[in-house]
């Protein structure tokens, strides 16, 4: 693999392979080309001694492709690894392995001719025992897959990633040994040809101790419920000797180099005021201080973090100390007028009419914690004033973060004004609506200067350090170039083939229900309500926590996120964080929640849903990609009884906010340098207005609307959402337009109720804030419109009496 960021791949592939077929030992081997970048594969085909294997290919960019880059590895008489991937993404169960694999394989054979002995399936091993009960099955069902295969795909091979299945307990070889052994003994009884795994870390299958086997074969084979907590338990006493942890303050013995260090790595403020002040004794300028130890603590966390040893949440305290020492030194440093030496400077900033920022927040502590000077301009910053705050501050980065859709726009405005003023700077783009496919497409065009799509954190500062260090900028800058055209290039030849129908056509395959035997129910309270100072501990009850736990970057759901044996512990105490902080905020009442819903006469008519007695019309979009036989094109309207069907049907309305008071509680997290608890609350507030929503719905069906009077459901039944009847919102997938809320405020009086306001690109304000529609149809299900053509934005323009060009902006992101 040449896919190494300082590395000319193409290059590097060529001439690492002639210089081994010079040796007669090596070139008697088939060589395996592997990379994510074709053209070195390509490359590599052209020079390889031999026959060679080719890592890899699959049906994950559509057929076409798929079939191209085939007939090219049949050229060149290779044989190639195929991926048990497709356009919807990978295989994660037996039925999508098995279907993926023979899909794959009729193109192979059948149509391009492709002998099927050099075929290799790698259909995905993937780990086990992670707490998440939808990956209990992972290894069974590679197994059974790969027997299927060998069953039903003469001649093709299966291959696989071995140490994927133990991943869980990275860091404990005694359990990934046992689990590498079990699972390759059985994998090889069902037909597997070929691992890839570590040989140092294979133990003797008839030599694993019977004990630890036995938990093994249990989780490999999902053969009881408490199987991951057994081997969990089993690996703590394997890793540690079952020693309980106790506090241990000897650190405080050591220099004053090594208590900061310390201090800073595990998140410590309580001596951190005491242990600045002797280093600032110690060192000749205050500056030196943080030159020295904070900053070599900081490069610990950040070496740590770059590894995989150390969790965002960590990483946020870790800051917080460093923060807290900094802010000691300041009179100091002002007094000596210093000023020290950093990685680079970074601007950061929320788009216009966006108001999210906790993952810009994240973004920026990382990047601070390895040495770069962050400039955090908020959140709804106008184009003008990010282009000429970075221009004042003279940074080298320029980081742009939103996340609703409009905030896309925006994205492509700022870019546009970057190309119009001749600036260089690299250009950031991240944020929960932001992808590569978007920026490669609609942003990067706009910009001659270097655009990049920053998935998470922990890649920003790769990144951030690629785009300005000296020796990597220029390489990493053109192959980021090059990779966003390509992609640019594979999304218009995407698009070419539309797979779409005509709006008329997608109308006639609309969702038709039974409304000659169905009576839609009558509300029991009709009108609207006003909550205003809803109780918080009553919805304590109903947070959802596993998007807590994501925001932080811990994967794994609630609560058995706990027993992970990667992120367990850390997932612990930021649990524990969190309860403590809603005890503080619930018994002083820090926070206040407030809402208004809203239950309506309705009836559907050409696809919008009039509300007569409030002379409001809600018009919602069609589906239009081809559905499969007997599949509708569905729209939110079909849930409402039509006009015409003579029955009076209802829609709800409804906005809640748990973010009132939370700036107070912000202002002085930011005075006290904290930004582990700035960012806590702000996900705090977001799980309660979550949960505010969850609460009101369940009200709404059991006694306002009262349809499911008799309801019983758990909060884990009602977080996977087994009620009847829909919550849909604005600007989702299912209603994408964001303008509709518009709507929404004027019905409700919204600001007025519950003071949520709404920015120019219809984000609301505090950012802790939901809002959306009740539809209370039995067979009402969540779906996504996707992509619509002109014929339908021309149609919707029209019903919602809007200027075309506009209503064209709005939906951009849904535009063909």
């Amino acid at each position: 693999n040449m896919d190494e960021g300082m590395l000319d791949g193409q290059e590097a592939m060529v001439k690492f392979l002639h210089l081994i077929a010079a040796e007669p030992d090596i070139s008697r081997v088939p060589v395996m080309i592997d990379s994510s970048k074709w053209d070195i594969i390509e490359a590599g085909l052209k020079v390889i001694q031999g026959k060679g294997i080719v890592n890899s290919i699959s049906l994950k960019d559509g057929e076409d492709t798929f079939i191209a880059r085939a007939k090219k590895i049949k050229r060149y008489g290779a044989a190639t690894v195929v991926m048990a991937f497709d356009e919807h993404g990978q295989a994660d169960s037996y039925e999508k392995r098995i279907s993926i694999c023979e899909r794959s394989y009729r193109i192979l054979v059948d149509q391009v001719g492709f002998p099927a002995s050099d075929i290799i399936f790698d259909p995905n091993i993937l780990t086990v025992a992670t707490g998440i009960e939808e990956h209990n099955n992972y290894a069974v069902d590679f197994i059974n897959a790969t027997r299927w295969i060998k069953e039903n795909l003469p001649y093709a091979k299966v291959s696989g990633g071995v140490s994927n299945i133990s991943f869980s307990f990275r860091g404990n070889n005694v359990v990934r040994e046992a689990m590498h052994s079990a699972f390759l003994y059985h994998a090889i009884q069902a037909g597997l040809d070929m691992g890839i795994v570590n040989a140092g870390m294979i133990e003797v299958y008839a030599e694993v101790p019977k004990d630890l086997l036995e938990r093994v074969e249990d989780v490999l084979f999902n053969r009881r419920e408490d199987a991951t907590e057994r081997l969990v338990d089993f690996a703590e006493t394997v890793k540690g000797g079952g020693k309980k942890l106790t506090v241990d303050l000897s650190w405080r013995d050591q220099s004053v180099q090594e208590r900061l260090k310390h201090s800073l790595v595990k998140g410590i403020t309580d001596y951190i005021d005491e242990d600045t002040e002797e280093a600032r004794q110690e060192y000749e300028k205050p500056l030196h201080v943080i030159e020295g130890p904070l900053m070599a603590g900081m490069n610990v966390v950040g070496d740590l973090f770059g590894s995989g040893k150390m969790f965002l949440p960590q990483v946020v305290k870790s800051a917080r100390v460093m923060k807290k020492s900094v802010a000691y030194l300041q009179p100091y440093l002002e007094a000596d007028k210093s000023e020290g030496n950093t990685q680079g400077k970074i601007l950061l900033a929320t788009v216009k009419g966006d108001v999210h920022d906790i993952g810009k927040n994240i973004v920026g502590v990382v990047l601070a914690c390895n040495n770069y000077e962050i400039v955090d301009l908020g959140v709804m910053v106008p184009t003008s004033k990010i282009l000429d705050e970075a221009i004042k501050h003279n940074v080298d980065i320029i980081g742009l973060s939103g996340l609703i859709t409009p905030s896309l726009d925006e994205m492509v405005d700022v870019a546009s004004e970057m190309e119009r003023r001749g600036m260089k700077h690299p250009l950031l783009i991240g944020g929960a609506t932001t992808s590569r496919v978007h920026t490669a497409v609609k942003v990067a065009p706009n910009y001659s200067g270097p655009t990049v799509h920053v998935l998470d954190a922990s890649r920003s500062v790769p990144v951030a350090g690629q785009l300005i260090g000296d020796s990597s900028k220029a390489k990493f800058q053109a192959d980021i170039k090059a990779e966003y055209t390509e992609l640019a290039i594979q999304h218009a030849a995407r698009q070419a083939d539309k797979n779409i129908l005509t709006f008329n056509q997608a109308l006639e395959n609309k969702l038709t229900l039974d409304w000659a035997n169905y009576t839609p129910p009558t509300p029991a309270k009709l009108g609207t309500k006003v909550y205003e100072d809803f109780d918080l501990e009553t919805l304590r009850k109903y947070i959802d926590w596993t998007p807590f736990f994501q925001t932080w970057e811990l994967r794994g759901r609630y609560p058995t996120i706990f027993e992970d044996a990667y992120v367990g512990e850390e997932a612990k105490k930021l649990f524990n964080d969190a309860q403590a902080m809603l005890d503080d905020i619930i018994t002083n009442k820090k926070l206040k929640a407030k809402a208004v819903l809203g239950i309506f006469p309705a009836n559907e008519e050409n696809g919008d849903v009039l509300l007569p007695q409030q002379s409001t019309t809600f018009n919602f979009l069609r589906q239009q990609r081809k559905m499969g036989n007997g599949i509708p094109n569905i729209s939110l309207a079909d849930y409402i009884a039509p006009v015409s069907s003579g029955k009076q049907d209802y829609l709800g309305a409804f906005a809640v906010t748990a973010g009132i008071g939370i700036e107070k509680m912000i202002a002085q997290y930011e005075v006290d340098h904290d930004d582990y608890n700035s960012i806590l609350v702000k996900a705090l507030a977001d799980r309660l207005a979550e949960a505010f929503t969850e609460c009101l719905h369940h009200e709404v069906r059991t006694s306002i609307w009262g349809y499911t009077a008799d309801e019983q459901l758990t909060n884990d039944e009602l977080i996977r959402e087994k009620y009847q009847g829909i919550r849909p919102a604005a600007g989702y997938p299912a209603s994408p337009d964001h303008t509709e809320k518009e709507k929404l405020w004027e019905l409700l009086d919204v600001e007025q109720h519950t003071g949520i306001g709404l920015t120019d690109s219809f984000a609301m304000y505090p950012a802790a804030s939901v809002s959306g529609l009740y539809f209370s149809h039995p067979e009402s299900k969540y779906f996504a419109v996707g992509k619509i053509s002109e014929d339908q934005v021309a149609d919707y323009a029209t019903r919602k009496k809007s200027d075309l060009a506009v209503t064209k902006k709005w939906l951009g992101p849904n535009l063909f």
